[in-house]
């Protein structure tokens, strides 16, 4: 029985080989699942892998690449402006700047803020980032200030780390070593403003300068050139490590003026510090040789921005320094309007040179005195000394007799009160009226109105730069317009040869006679310019004086044998005019001088224009190819 019991219990301890473990079957399944998950993930990974590196791994390579490389746009250099012998009027010098690259950091306003605290941004600084960061896109740099100094410069990379997308770059900014000399002629630039850049996206890149006056202005496109680029290596913060690629942009056109750098200085020390334009042509072909107006302003300063009371006492001066009185300046033209009043007479019929008026110091016209510049008169004179005396009441006589019609259009042929074409912006046409004119102002025209016209006063108004073309015009009997563009990248402009002008179609004998009247003004005695007279061997100057009241003077005053002009307060003072040129014999110069309240032109502006005509051909500027030799006595020219 016991060895029974045994044997059963020995069966009991003994494992069943055949029978199935649950635990078991559950085990598998799991692993079998964690297999199948694992394989899908590794085949989903390597279907990723496959994507992203054969599929897509260029666009990544780019993008890769882009994260290492920052490409940007350069702002080209602007054009140089020379002037007739290729010295430098408008030029460019480097200077350095900071510039943020939006794409390059992710808080702009903390990048801004943080900036600020290294280098003070004001106001005006925020305003104009703040505005161009909303219309300029992400990938166009945004100035934050110009101008850096070195300390300004070691403070901004002493802190790149923590001013993402900022970088030190540098650009130009635009110079004018002649200053004052030339500001009205160059003009100047300034930054764009949004309209600007709307009409170009190149203007939206830092240190492109639009031009706001002068040749700057009215050539601004021929200036700008085109835009280059550069690639640069930059670390994890946006710093540059390195320059990988540069492609500089196409520089814009040098563009070549008539003006005679050297000439213009004379001009001017001559001129000193009188309110006054001056005027010198090449009789010929219109080149504007020299061109002052004074007082004038330094155009440098537009370039970083002119401060407000910089602004106010330019715009308060009543001189008008930021005015080119030479373009822009009217004036009534006085006596030097009688030579075109003359040829409308002539033409007429009315009128011949050789007719006589007589002058007892005044007209009397309709119960109205108007009185000639000497109240003594001047006698019985024809054309030759009506022109010599500058006898008002002669011209009095043929302008009633003739009609402001046929006098404003002889005016108009000589290019007075029409436009010039020439290349300056804000030029004015002045005015020769006419009895339209005056209607469709809904005034009535009357006979005084004529006659007062008929020694430029009234309500004539002319430019100096039409003054100094009239002039030309009457030397040399062609329609000769004023220019300035000499050359652009070297090649010459057509306007500079004298067969490009057309005749006036004037008659020749009348040319002549004016020609005469105005040679015995300077030469012959009792002319009104004596103090015009070149002291140059063999060569004579023919002009015209001109004196034009800015108020009326009462028949009492005049009458009283008191009346002195010179003794009025400046601004009460007539303006002082005088146009020329020379030689006599073959008119090459012209030229034109308008004196603000200079009083007289007998004596302001015509020794004034003597001593310009006289460094002129001096200097013969249209025959030399190379500046002329200064001297040191021409260098202390002043006023005499």
């Amino acid at each position: 029985m016991k060895l029974k019991g045994r044997k059963r219990e020995n069966r009991r301890l003994m494992p069943v080989r055949d029978q199935k473990d649950p635990a078991r079957g559950v085990f598998t399944r799991r692993a079998l699942l964690f297999m199948a998950v694992q394989v899908a993930a590794l085949g989903e990974l390597g279907r990723r892998l496959y994507h992203l590196q054969i599929n897509d791994g260029d666009h990544y390579a780019r993008m890769a690449a882009n994260n290492r490389v920052s490409k940007r746009l350069l702002a080209p250099p602007r054009g140089r402006i020379v002037d007739r012998y290729g010295m430098a009027l408008a030029n460019n010098k480097e200077n350095w700047r900071a510039l943020l690259l939006p794409e390059e950091t992710t808080d702009i306003p903390g990048t801004i803020e943080r900036f600020s605290a290294i280098i003070p941004l004001d106001d005006r600084d925020r305003s104009r980032i703040a505005r161009e960061m909303r219309h300029q896109r992400r990938f166009v740099p945004v100035m934050l200030r110009d101008f850096l100094s070195w300390d300004e410069m070691a403070r901004i990379e002493l802190n790149a780390p923590s001013l993402p997308g900022v970088l030190i770059d540098v650009g130009t900014r635009r110079v004018y070593p002649e200053g004052e000399l030339l500001a009205h002629i160059i003009g100047y630039v300034a930054p764009p403003n949004e309209e600007d850049v709307a009409h170009s996206t190149l203007l939206a890149l830092p240190g492109m300068r639009v031009g706001r006056s002068g040749i700057e202005q009215s050539q601004d496109e021929q200036l700008r050139g085109t835009a280059g680029s550069v690639e640069m290596e930059v670390n994890a913060v946006g710093r540059v490590m390195s320059e990988l690629n540069r492609l500089e942009g196409v520089p814009g056109e040098e563009i070549s003026l008539t003006i005679d750098r050297g000439l213009q200085q004379k001009v001017l020390n001559h001129i000193g510090d009188q309110t006054a334009s001056a005027v010198v042509l090449d009789c010929h072909n219109g080149e504007v040789l020299a061109m002052v107006s004074t007082p004038s302003f330094d155009p440098s300063l537009f370039d970083s921005g002119v401060s407000h009371a910089q602004w106010i006492e330019w715009t308060n001066n009543q001189r008008t320094p930021l005015i080119n009185k030479a373009v822009a300046g009217v004036y009534p033209p006085g006596s030097t309007f009688k030579p075109a009043v003359a040829m409308a007479a002539l033409e007429s019929g009315l009128f011949s040179a050789t007719d006589r008026v007589f002058c007892p110091g005044h007209l009397d016209v309709g119960g109205t005195r108007f009185h000639c510049w000497s109240r003594w008169g001047h006698g019985s004179v024809d054309l030759h000394l009506a022109l010599k005396y500058s006898c008002d009441v002669y011209f009095y006589e043929i302008a009633r007799r003739i009609g402001m019609d046929r006098i404003a259009q002889t005016a108009n042929r000589f290019g007075l009160g029409v436009p010039l074409d020439i290349e300056l912006p804000h030029t004015r046409t002045g005015l020769i009226p006419t009895p339209a004119w005056r209607r469709a102002h809904n005034h009535h025209w009357n006979g005084g109105d004529t006659i007062v016209s008929g020694i430029g006063q009234g309500f004539v108004q002319v430019t100096p730069l039409q003054l100094a073309t009239y002039t030309a015009r009457i030397a040399t009997g062609r329609a000769v317009e004023p220019h300035l563009m000499r050359a652009i990248n070297g090649e010459v402009s057509p306007m500079a040869s004298a067969e490009h002008w057309p005749d006036l179609n004037m008659p020749e004998p009348y040319l002549k006679a004016l020609r005469e009247g105005m040679f015995a003004v300077v030469n012959e005695q009792h002319g009104t310019a004596p103090k015009a007279k070149l002291d140059l061997p063999d060569i004579a100057m023919a002009g015209k004086t001109g004196s034009a009241q800015v108020r009326h003077v009462s028949r009492a005053l005049r009458e009283s044998g008191h009346f002195n002009s010179a003794n009025l307060p400046w601004e009460y003072r007539p303006h002082a005019l005088f146009i020329c040129f020379a030689p006599y014999d073959a008119p090459r110069y012209a030229a034109a001088v308008v004196i603000e309240h200079g009083n007289t032109g007998a004596d302001a502006a015509a020794p004034l224009a003597r001593d310009i005509m006289r460094d002129t051909l001096l200097r013969d500027p249209v025959n030399h190819t190379t500046p002329p030799p200064e001297s040191v006595a021409d260098a202390g020219d002043s006023i005499e």
